[in-house]
């Protein structure tokens, strides 16, 4: 009987390694260039930084300009590429040209080896 216990002992830990190490594998954003709620110039690329490798060909992101200095207006889609770099931790959005002054939000997905999407959006403005 107490064989039986301790295996079971074993087998309740185990699982709740498994779920635990499973839980820690979703990637969460650690920092993005420019930061979230900055004002800055316009910027050549967006950086995410996560933490955890990104599955690539799962994750990605959208640029939107969702404000021009006095007006507000429905977002609107900003032509960009959404690419990994050398880390890979990392996502980066280029924008096809210029960004001129306005409010833009990014809204990302990534993906890691657990392949489960996580979202979120980071905002900041161009002056």
């Amino acid at each position: 009987m107490s064989r039986l216990k301790t295996l079971s002992v074993a087998a309740a830990l185990s699982a709740g390694l498994f779920l635990s190490l499973s839980a820690q594998a979703h990637p969460k954003l650690l920092s993005s260039s420019p930061a979230e709620g900055t004002t800055v110039a316009s910027p050549a690329k967006i950086e995410l930084h996560f933490s955890e490798n990104l599955v690539t060909q799962f994750s990605g992101a959208k640029l939107m300009m969702t404000g021009m200095q006095g007006m507000t207006h429905a977002p609107m889609a900003v032509k960009a590429s959404v690419s990994g770099s050398s880390d890979p931790k990392a996502m980066l959005i280029t924008p096809a040209a210029p960004l001129s002054a306005g409010t833009y939000k990014v809204e990302w997905r990534a993906v890691s080896s657990d392949t489960h999407p996580i979202t979120g959006a980071v905002t900041f403005t161009v002056n």
